[in-house]
């Protein structure tokens, strides 16, 4: 079996990197474009005055040697005033327009990138790591700013500069401008064996970034996991490799960016040491020229250096660049995993029953986890799915919101099918508590108006009451206004639960679904729970999941589920009369006993 290329390979593998640039340009320039252009036109000045700065030096130096031709002297000094202040003006406005369509442009593809997430449906994010989202998200968009810089200030600033002051050389020396001209070619033999390592590095450099974030988010969200096992020096270990990795190829990355410099230094070097020689004697009958003449030239020669240098790191730098620029529209084009219908319908107020059709689903091609379900789940009425572990039930629930779709089959909600639904309007019929509590980092307050963001405070703590979680909230050091950190993370898990609960009662949906909602409950606060569920359930579509019965026996109908099918449905006492699988299983949990429905 051949091993899975890692994900930084696989992307450097899918699009041309030519096609993305070129796509990057002209979404970036056509939307700023008038700030590109006017940092274009300060560019331009700031080239022309610096070509125009080395032709003034030889002025300077004939100028010296005629001091008593005041008004020349005169005219060159304010010459030399006026180039120096016209370029410093030109410089300001092209790093000030440049930084904002630069930051503009990460804003906007990072909220691209972010918004492109949250279309995505459920099943995007059981293939994407968290940590690889991350990564794409907070560093791709910086990489493209840095290319369309480089880009744009390479060819218009630097090679603008570096032809002016090419154009003072030959203006005044042709014939040593001929000899520098060895220069370039030299220089670009040595920069293309660079740019064979750059990409391949940093697409190293980004995975182990990547790795580093998983890491840390890993510990973070399983503390209480890395303490109880002392998993302390195995993430230690992980974080090192992952670290000591990044370094590594940070380094090698700086070396092959930094070897540009020494490499143009000794090539300069040599030519400025043959000019210099040459400039000394007559060849071919050439005269060196006047002193002005020979010193504009080297001033210009000296000058053109930095552009030079700059554009001889271009391509490195943009090459650095394209594996971030690759991630972000990796993730752009990621085709959509749950797309609402162009011609969706609101779904139309009714009671609220839930009808499944012949639904079969898989989440890969291999596995079926729901084998040709058909069931009615009445409009005002409890439903509790039962059954093992694996056999479909929360599957069921997923379907039911729409997080994913059947492969085959319909869910209908008042007859209407879902798939054809707006996402909105499906979401406004459905209130959701799962096992699995989130919260955000936020107050109680916050928190709970989620579900409804138009609630009163009044409306907030009814429903906190309902859900029994009022009296816990008001000993919170500020209330209902309390931070509760991360996840809820200062709270206790039976609390966040509640809180959950209470969410679900301010939403005020006609469907109400439960995913072991008690599960995270002592026995105290589960019998509060569900006198409080018996309260809100009362006229409303409720389909619970539970594994222990005694939380659902004064359901209206159950259904035992297993192996993605519904085997047995009735109520309680007909299913215990029927003596099948639904009676075995609470014979287990009762100890064979006769359990009593209300209890």
């Amino acid at each position: 079996m051949t091993q899975k290329k890692p994900w930084t390979e696989r992307l450097l593998e899918t699009l041309p990197a030519d096609r993305l640039l070129l796509r990057l340009l002209l979404e970036s320039f056509h939307e700023h474009r008038w700030k590109y252009l006017a940092a274009v036109g300060a560019m331009i000045m700031v080239a022309a005055s610096t070509a125009l700065s080395a032709w003034m030096m030889g002025e300077i130096i004939d100028t010296l040697n005629t001091p008593e031709d005041r008004r020349r002297v005169l005219m060159v000094g304010l010459g030399v005033a006026l180039i120096f202040a016209f370029k410093g003006i030109a410089f300001y406005a092209q790093a000030v327009l440049m930084a904002r369509a630069g930051n503009r442009i990460v804003a906007q593809k990072q909220m691209q990138l972010y918004q492109r997430m949250l279309m995505q449906g459920v099943a995007f994010f059981n293939t994407n790591e968290s940590s690889d989202l991350l990564l794409k998200v907070t560093q791709s968009a910086q990489a493209a700013r840095r290319a369309i810089d480089t880009i744009v200030t390479g060819f218009i600033r630097d090679l603008l500069t570096l032809i002016g002051l090419v154009a003072v050389m030959f203006y005044q020396q042709p014939f040593l401008s001929m000899v520098s001209l060895i220069v370039g070619p030299a220089a670009l033999f040595g920069l293309q064996k660079i740019l064979k390592s750059v990409r391949a590095i940093m697409a190293q450099e980004m995975a182990g970034l990547g790795e580093i974030i998983k890491v840390v988010q890993e510990t973070s969200t399983g503390a209480r996991v890395v303490k109880a096992f002392g998993l302390e020096p195995r993430m230690a270990g992980r974080m090192n490799t992952a670290v000591r990795e990044v370094e590594k190829r940070a380094n090698r990355m700086v070396q092959l960016e930094a070897a540009t410099m020494p490499l143009l230094d000794v090539i300069t070097g040599l030519a400025i040491a043959s000019i210099v020689i040459l400039s000394a004697v007559n060849i071919f009958g050439q005269a060196p020229g006047t002193p002005g003449q020979l010193m504009s030239f080297v001033t210009a020669f000296l000058m053109a250096y930095e552009p030079a240098k700059r554009l001889s790191r271009m391509r490195v730098i943009i090459e650095s660049s394209m594996v971030g620029i690759k991630m972000m529209y990796d993730l752009l084009d990621q085709p959509m995993t749950m797309v609402e219908d162009p011609a969706a319908v609101q779904l139309k107020d009714g009671p609220g029953a839930v009808r499944l059709e012949d639904v079969h689903f898989a989440y890969n091609e291999q596995t079926a986890v729901v084998n040709g379900v058909t069931a009615d789940f009445p409009a005002g009425k409890t439903t509790a799915l039962v059954g093992p572990s694996g056999g479909g039930k929360s599957t069921l629930l997923n379907l039911i919101l729409r997080l994913y779709d059947p492969d085959t089959g319909r869910v209908l909600i008042d007859g209407q099918d879902i798939a054809k639904a707006t996402f909105a309007s499906l979401r406004s019929k459905i209130a959701f508590v799962g096992q699995d509590t989130f919260l955000f980092s936020a107050t109680v307050m916050d928190n709970l108006r989620l579900a409804r963001p138009d609630a009163t405070e009044d409306e907030v703590i009814e429903a906190a009451k309902i859900a029994h979680a009022h009296e816990f909230i008001e000993k919170l050091p500020n209330g209902y206004q309390t931070q509760i950190g991360e996840n809820g993370s200062f709270l206790s898990g039976g609390q966040r639960q509640r809180l959950s609960i209470a969410r679900a009662v301010l939403r005020r949906a006609p469907i109400l679904l439960l995913d072991e909602a008690t599960s995270a409950l002592d026995s105290h606060s589960e019998v509060l729970v569900r006198d409080a569920l018996a309260r809100i359930t009362e006229g409303v579509t409720t389909i619970v999941i539970a594994h222990r019965l005694s939380t659902v026996m004064n359901a209206d109908c159950i259904c035992y589920v297993e192996a993605g099918q519904i085997l047995e449905q009735g109520s309680v006492e007909e299913l215990l009369a029927r003596g099948g699988r639904f009676k075995a299983l609470h014979d287990v949990q009762f100890g064979g006993g006769q359990a009593m429905t209300g209890s």
